[in-house]
């Protein structure tokens, strides 16, 4: 069961335009000229109308220049980490890199064998040094951010306080004030 609004006769100037369909579920479904159906409206039509409404947004440009400067950020940290923060943490530990540091569950490895041979050799390994290193990233990045955003509010913060101080405007002095009160009695 559907209701039907009907376009003008074919002679007339809005003979040209669509007319709409109801159906019963209150969906709404454009119908072309002489009643051939067009496609009535569907989930994914909505879909990518909201797709497109969000793309077209400020921030989410903001947010990809983002996420590509984290990613290389992201590579400076972990060589970083892996290139000069390691080493100091092995000197100071007496040598030991955290890297290949991994205890074998099931298989057989060779004895001082690096957690890539170990790997390759089928061997199911507990990869603690991989998971230490993930945890000082997290830490390096985690401060670096910290740091950034902390900046960021400083500077924030001055800018509001110089808007603060430009916005505020100059009241009336004691004198004016007096003086308007006086006038303000004689009358």
């Amino acid at each position: 069961m559907s209701l039907q609004v009907r376009c003008p006769p074919k002679g007339s100037q809005r003979a040209r335009l669509p007319y709409f369909r109801a159906t019963a579920w209150g969906k709404f479904g454009i119908v072309k000229e002489q009643g051939k159906p067009a496609r009535e409206q569907t989930e994914g039509d909505n879909m990518l109308k909201e797709f497109k409404d969000f793309i077209a947004k400020g921030n989410v440009m903001d947010m990809a220049v983002g996420i590509i400067i984290g990613a290389a950020f992201t590579a400076i940290v972990k060589s970083m980490v892996g290139d000069l923060i390691n080493p100091f943490i092995g000197l100071f530990m007496g040598g030991v890199d955290f890297t290949n540091m991994y205890a074998v569950l099931s298989g057989t490895v060779a004895e001082g064998a690096s957690l890539d041979a170990a790997r390759e050799a089928g061997a199911a390994v507990f990869a603690y040094g991989a998971f230490i290193m993930a945890v000082i990233n997290f830490l390096i990045i985690a401060f670096v951010v910290f740091m950034l955003v902390r900046y960021v509010n400083k500077v924030k913060e001055a800018s509001a306080k110089e808007e603060e101080v430009e916005a505020a405007p100059a009241g009336p002095s004691e004198v004016d004030l007096l003086t308007e009160i006086r006038d303000a009695l004689k009358k």
